[in-house]
Order: C-alpha cells, then sequence, then structure tokens
C-alpha cells in the first residue's frame, strides 16, 4: 500500500476504518484465525475452510467535507468495504469508527438512528418507493424521524430545488428518467442532511452524457454542502474526476492510496499501472509534480539567466505546455505556499505527457 497518504490526522478524519476484515461462511471465525496464525491467502481459506475474504485488513480514514473514491473491478470488495461504514455489513474483524462513533457498540436502536440522521446512502439502483411520490420519497428519512408533513414536505421541496426537479414533485418515479430518479435519490440524501454520504456506484447505470451532468452536480453540492463523501465507483476516470483521494481495490485488498495525482503518476503495482495507462495526464499532474529542486538543476547545468518562463506549482501540464510552446530554455516552477523554487525541462515535459514522471 502506499503509505504517503492512507491516513491523516484521527482528529480530523470522520470515517475511519482501522484493519477490517470481512469472512463470509460458516466457519468465519475459524478461517480468520488461521489467517493471523499461518498468513493464509484468499484462494487458501476458500480451500480449507469454505469462506471467502470479502475484505482484508482494508484500513483508511475520510476527512471532514472530503470526496474520497474506492474503486476496482467487479468483486474487488469495495461494495462491501462500504457497506461496514453504516453496518449494513458487520466485520469480521477490524473496527469502523464514524464521526468519533464507534458502530460496534451500537444498539439496534441506536444504529437506525445513526443511519437515519447521519449516514445516507444513495444507490446504483435510485431504491425508490413506486407507490410514493418524488416528494414523499425524498421525504421519507424525515418522515421516519416523525416530522410534521408540512416540514418533512418544505425541505424536500428545498432539496428537489437543487437538483432542478422542483417541477416533478407530484410525480411517481416510472414518469422519470434514469437521469432524474438518480436525482431524487440525490436529493432524499441532502434533505436528511447527513453529515456522512455514502454513494455506491450512483452513475455506472446512466449514459455517459447524463452521468457526466450527476458528476458536475454532485460535485458542486458536496462543496456547497461540506458533505464527507465515500464514493465508490469501478471507473477510474469518474474517481480522478470527483475524488480528493483514491484508495484502489483488488480481491479485497486496498493496494494503493493517494490523491489521484499521485496514484497516475506512481502506480504502486502493474494492476494499478494497467488502471492509469489510458488517462490523460494533462490536465491532472502538476507542475510541482515534475519540477526538480532550482539547485539540483543549476548544478548540473549552470545558473539560470533570469529570463525564463514562470509557472505555479499548481499550474497543470497543460498550461506548462502552453508556457514551453513560447519558450526556448527551461521553465522556473515557484511554489508560492511553500516558498520554493524548481525547474522544468522540455524533456521533463514530454515524460510527463508520456510516462507520468520522470525517468530513472
Amino acid at each position: 500500500m502506499d503509505g504517503a497518504s492512507n491516513t491523516t490526522d484521527a482528529g480530523s478524519a470522520v470515517i475511519d476504518l482501522q484493519g477490517v476484515w470481512k469472512i463470509f461462511g460458516a466457519r468465519q471465525d475459524e478461517a480468520m484465525a488461521a489467517i493471523r496464525a499461518r498468513g493464509l491467502t484468499k484462494p487458501q481459506v476458500l480451500e480449507a475452510f469454505n469462506c471467502v475474504v470479502g475484505v482484508a485488513d482494508a484500513s483508511f480514514q475520510v476527512r471532514r467535507g472530503e470526496i474520497f473514491c474506492i474503486m476496482g473491478l467487479s468483486g474487488s470488495g469495495k461494495s462491501t468495504l462500504v457497506r461496514h461504514v453504516n453496518r449494513l455489513l458487520t466485520p469480521t474483524a477490524g473496527s469502523v469508527v464514524v464521526s468519533g462513533t464507534d458502530m460496534m457498540a451500537l444498539s439496534d436502536a441506536d444504529l437506525l438512528t445513526v443511519r437515519n440522521e447521519h449516514i445516507a446512502m444513495v444507490f446504483q439502483n435510485f431504491g425508490l418507493m413506486p407507490h410514493r411520490s418524488v416528494r414523499d420519497n425524498v421525504a421519507m428519512p424525515l418522515e421516519i424521524r416523525g416530522w410534521s408533513q408540512y416540514a418533512r414536505w418544505r425541505a424536500a421541496e428545498e432539496a428537489l430545488a437543487l437538483v432542478d426537479l422542483s417541477e416533478w414533485t407530484d410525480k411517481f418515479a416510472h414518469e422519470l428518467s434514469g437521469g432524474m430518479q438518480q436525482r431524487v435519490g440525490l436529493a432524499r440524501a441532502i434533505a436528511a442532511d447527513a453529515e456522512v454520504l455514502l454513494m455506491d456506484e450512483p452513475f455506472s447505470a446512466l449514459d455517459p452524457l447524463i452521468r457526466r451532468q450527476l458528476q458536475e452536480e454532485f460535485m458542486r453540492l458536496a462543496s456547497q454542502m461540506n458533505k464527507t463523501t465515500l464514493f465508490i465507483t469501478h471507473d477510474l476516470e469518474e474517481a480522478v474526476r470527483i475524488g480528493d483521494r483514491i484508495a484502489i481495490m483488488k480481491d479485497g485488498v486496498i493496494v494503493q492510496t493517494g490523491t489521484p495525482e499521485q496514484i497516475i503518476m506512481n502506480p504502486a503495482d502493474a494492476y494499478v499501472m494497467d488502471f492509469v495507462s489510458g488517462i490523460s495526464r494533462i490536465n491532472l499532474i502538476r507542475a510541482h509534480s515534475l519540477a526538480r529542486p532550482k539547485a539540483e538543476f543549476e548544478r548540473a547545468h549552470g545558473a539560470l539567466s533570469g529570463t525564463e518562463a514562470i509557472v505555479s506549482g499548481n499550474d497543470t501540464l497543460r498550461q506548462v505546455i502552453v508556457k514551453a510552446a513560447d519558450s526556448t530554455g527551461p521553465i522556473l516552477v515557484r511554489d508560492e505556499d511553500l516558498g520554493t523554487e524548481g525547474v522544468i525541462t522540455k524533456n521533463d515535459i514530454l515524460n510527463g505527457v508520456i510516462l507520468g514522471t520522470e525517468e530513472p
């Protein structure tokens, strides 16, 4: 696992999973003990105990207001993992803490309260009640809380306005398109005003245009409302586009965690490398990632002339390319936040486009 970005300050973490295992099967406790004692692999556990390892020793934290994406191929364990956050699944081992609350210590009644008031989940299949109007679908969590009809309808209508569905409040789910139904699911999560959003491949069943529109809408709303979001997807481009950080899973294991830029520039293994091979880097990689320290450059190549084109450390590779097109020499990179300077050569730019990182 990429250790540089897989943890954060525990005090700022809203979601905190540590050492989570999920083993399915009647002999799961025996299997867990054997894994700890003998280091059995997933195939060995299946053969010896007829148990399936769904999640293996997963740890991560999600900061307040962060969109944290978990991605992987079908069967990688990502949906299984996210269902531990609201305890739809109970881990075989490990801890799950949400907003300082140990989810394993909750009574059934307290767990229902947490699910209804603090953690909202948006599913791929929308989860709408066909006999209820759009308004009543959105207001359902508030109805469960015992809100008056006036109060819950008002909150539902405000949420529907945010997702541009005000004119559809009295319609039924079957009267709406797939994209509109997904908007209703998102509005329901907004109306619940939960601190944590769990999004399990919410847009994967939609056509590309509607999917992109909803991605943009979701990012806008998540930023506006400062929601802490765990977003599950099998699509790296979607994860790169909306995620502040990404965890990539394979066979129940988190194989790498980091920012989109870190994962694309420094894939942990061949599995991750295969994922990132088709991603365009020019709008993702930042100048500071390509730059070498100014002092190091000058030791090797002599002092800079002072007439070099200048870019910010946070400028994208595309912006660096535009600057380089009008310059014959290296590019000076200034990171105002850190007060440092670096240098990018034309070869560095080419390596950034082709390889995503500098050559050894």
